[in-house]
């Protein structure tokens, strides 16, 4: 590829992310007329309509969407070899940017974070709190954080914490005028609060095991939340049984303010882990982050 040619395509990448032409321009240091001139001729080289102009905004057709799809990662990894070689000479520097959900943000990713950047004064971190399932590539972020089992296989997993548990837990309120589940299936007799989920919008079927029987209970009860603290806040109260993760109620459960039950059925799953694309050219800055929250327990 010549350089001209790889220069055009950076313009048509940049108009598209910008969707303007004079946002794009300025952000390249050249003027609408030249950027103009640059996606035509692009366009005649490759005998196909890249972008549809209206009044409002710039669009990429279908021809240039599927080359996007291409191009973004090939520039990325154009960009990030280029910044490895030169991080060669100095300290890891630049900016990482992360997705996870509040839970693994709060425990895991900022103590790790904490212990670290005071030693990197020129390394930055970028944390996305959000709950969903976000796609790393599309977002352009360097790595997200889920649960193992959520991981696609075509990523790199690098363990971050120990393996979770849950808890079913009430309040002692509450069980002045209920029995104690012993079994998954008295649950039926209870209230329970339930999780609406936001990667899929379904609600939380809670996951018990014991031995060799797994099972996934829909539960009933008046309240759904979807956020964890408005479902604390409501067993704290009495209002019904919850289903959370072993360490959101941990404090709770020694000071006796809340009551476990069913921890036979409960069992250790494995925890949070980093993951990222395979094809991914670590930089410095990244594989320096990476050390940093790898699980070594």
């Amino acid at each position: 590829m010549r350089r001209e040619e790889l220069v055009d395509l950076n313009a048509f990448l940049v108009v598209a992310e910008e969707q303007s032409f004079t946002r794009a321009a300025a952000r390249l240091g050249t003027s609408q007329s030249t950027l103009s001139h640059t996606i035509r001729r692009l366009e005649a080289r490759l005998d196909v309509r890249l972008l549809t102009r209206t009044t409002r905004r710039v669009a990429p057709t279908e021809a240039g969407e599927r080359l996007l799809k291409t191009l973004v990662p090939a520039l990325d990894s154009i960009a990030e070899e280029i910044a490895s070689l030169s991080e060669l000479s100095r300290k890891p520097s630049g900016t990482v940017r992360i997705t996870a959900s509040e839970h693994a943000a709060r425990t895991l990713l900022w103590p790790a974070l904490a212990r670290l950047l005071p030693d990197y004064p020129d390394l930055h971190v970028e944390l996305s709190v959000d709950p969903g399932l976000t796609d790393i590539v599309a977002e352009r972020f360097d790595a997200g954080v889920r649960l193992e089992e959520t991981i696609a296989r075509d990523m790199i997993a690098v363990p971050i914490g120990p393996p979770l548990r849950m808890a079913v837990i009430g309040a002692p309120s509450y069980f002045e005028k209920r029995p104690i589940p012993r079994k998954p299936q008295d649950l039926a007799r209870h209230s329970c609060i339930n999780l609406r989920l936001s990667t899929s919008g379904g609600v939380y079927a809670w996951e018990l095991e014991k031995g060799k029987r797994s099972l996934h209970v829909r539960v009933g009860g008046q309240l759904t939340f979807n956020t964890v603290p408005m479902i604390m806040s409501a067993v704290l109260s009495g209002f019904g049984l919850a289903c959370v993760v072993e360490d959101h109620v941990a404090d709770d459960v020694k000071a006796g303010r809340l009551v476990r039950v069913l921890e036979d059925w409960c069992p250790p799953f494995p925890g949070y882990h980093l993951y990222y694309p395979s094809r991914r050219q670590s930089s410095a800055a990244f594989r320096l982050v990476v050390e940093a929250l790898r699980y070594r327990g």
